[in-house]
């Protein structure tokens, strides 16, 4: 069996690939978008997944969107999207596969979300939430140097385009209660307990 779980959790590539590897800082993974992202190709990959299908985004060089059968992204389409494989592709969705088995805590993919300056910031503040974990958007306001944003804070969550991998369902009121979620709530329900059942420690 090759490096797949915990062990590629570490940091480690385990396909061999011609785009960048991602950086060892979880928070530097996200790369400032370009003007000239909207001429390049981009390529998708649906999978099968405990929540439904998902359709994998990729350009040559990072991970750029992962859409939901369900949700915000049911009646969505983008023409220029080309359906193809790639290496890339190929390891989001065995690490997908990897989280969905509880396998897999982190994510180690290079990704490219775009936004603007501040929907980044909030992405790479995301990134910073350990698995099982919840925070508030006034805590990732706070940590963002303005408690008073958690309302745009909210916004730039919900606009996540890589959620699941920039963990935006880790994201909940400040009283505790579920809050928006592009899937849909019973989808952030499924990965918050996926994640809370995973990280319980298991009985000998």
């Amino acid at each position: 069996m090759g490096e797949t779980g915990q062990q590629a959790a570490g940091g480690k590539i385990v396909t061999q690939t011609n785009y960048p590897p991602p950086r060892a800082d979880r928070k530097d993974r996200v790369a400032p978008g370009r003007a000239s992202d909207r001429l390049r190709p981009m390529y998708y990959q649906d999978m099968p997944s405990p929540i439904g299908r998902l359709r994998l985004i990729a350009s040559d060089t990072a991970i750029t969107g992962i859409w939901f059968e369900q949700g915000r992204d049911a009646t969505r389409g983008d023409p220029t999207l080309v359906e193809r494989s790639s290496p890339l592709l190929g390891l989001a969705r065995t690490q997908l596969e990897e989280y969905f088995a509880g396998a897999r805590r982190e994510f180690d993919l290079p990704l490219e979300p775009r936004g603007t300056d501040f929907q980044r910031r909030v992405w790479k503040q995301l990134l910073t939430i350990g698995y099982g974990e919840t925070t508030s958007y006034g805590a990732l306001a706070r940590n963002l140097g303005d408690a008073q944003a958690s309302r745009a804070v909210g916004l730039a969550n919900g606009s996540n385009p890589i959620p699941i991998v920039i963990p935006c369902h880790r994201v909940i009121g400040a009283n505790g209660a579920l809050t928006g979620f592009g899937g849909g709530l019973p989808i952030k329900r499924a990965l918050l307990d996926l994640e809370s059942s995973a990280a319980q420690p298991r009985l000998i």
